[in-house]
């Protein structure tokens, strides 16, 4: 056995937006896992102090705290940012996972409303919780961003149209971000999952159209489930991903191969 310290993240701090439930819950675990200091947030406590109180049992310690936040808010980010610093420490590994779907139905239909929360939310917050992480890992001269977008940014739709552009856009500002503070030891980096069973996505798998798809057309012949995303985070949150920034990273059982 060869030993490695890669995938070590004794001594990191880690915050995570929407890690109440599904891939955010199971990147949170993961990065704990791992040996890192995380704070859970999503919109509601209790839900969020549950997921860190399960890391702590898990890891018998304390390693998870949890803080409510409205991630399309820029005060409550704001809030969460200081909350993490006085209670952890200053930030190296920043999850943003939040997001918000409130429209399904045709482009053309979209209410403003829905537009603007949408596009707020998903792209406008993740800026915002960027630039209040980012003199922690500029002090430093090192850290890791990842934000999660979404396969769908590669595809039209005719249900999910602002949701997919809304993921493209985060897609772009991603790598504006690597741009910019790569010359700084900062890494910013996307996540694209695929079709993933939670709870947040259950209209779309939970149909036998999807059942048929994943045994059918996904090359892996299933759905993906939350903790898959786990091993992706911590990849990007370690040294094994030193040399990576400004990428879109599929995780999708190969449903999107490209050159």
């Amino acid at each position: 056995m060869v030993p490695t310290r890669l995938f070590d993240l004794s001594g990191k701090v880690a915050l995570l937006t929407g890690a109440s439930r599904g891939m955010g819950r199971a990147m949170a675990m993961a990065l704990a896992d791992h040996g890192a200091k995380v704070m859970v947030s999503s919109r509601k406590l209790e839900p969020s102090q549950a997921v860190a109180d399960e890391i702590n049992r898990r890891c018998g310690e304390q390693r998870a705290f949890a803080f409510a936040c409205n991630a399309g808010y820029e005060d409550q980010l704001r809030a969460l940012v200081d909350a993490t610093r006085a209670q952890i420490g200053p930030i190296d590994v920043l999850v943003g996972n939040a997001g918000v779907n409130p429209y399904y139905g045709a482009q053309l239909d979209i209410s403003d409303e829905a537009y603007d929360k949408t596009m707020s939310t998903n792209v406008k917050s993740n800026l915002w919780l960027a630039r209040l992480v980012a003199p922690d890992m500029l002090a430093k001269g090192r850290g890791s961003m990842m934000f999660t977008a979404s396969v769908g940014a590669f595809i039209p739709s005719l249900t999910l149209g602002t949701y997919n552009i809304s993921k493209m856009a985060l897609i772009s500002l991603v790598r504006n971000l690597a741009a910019e503070l790569g010359p700084k030891g900062v890494r910013v980096n996307a996540i694209c999952p695929g079709l993933i069973r939670t709870d947040f996505a259950q209209a779309l798998w939970n149909n036998p159209e999807a059942q048929r798809r994943a045994l059918e057309d996904i090359p892996l012949r299933r759905l993906g489930e939350a903790e898959d995303l786990g091993g992706l985070s911590v990849f990007l949150a370690s040294d094994a991903s030193a040399y990576i920034t400004g990428q879109a990273i599929t995780i999708d059982g190969g449903t999107f191969m490209r050159a």
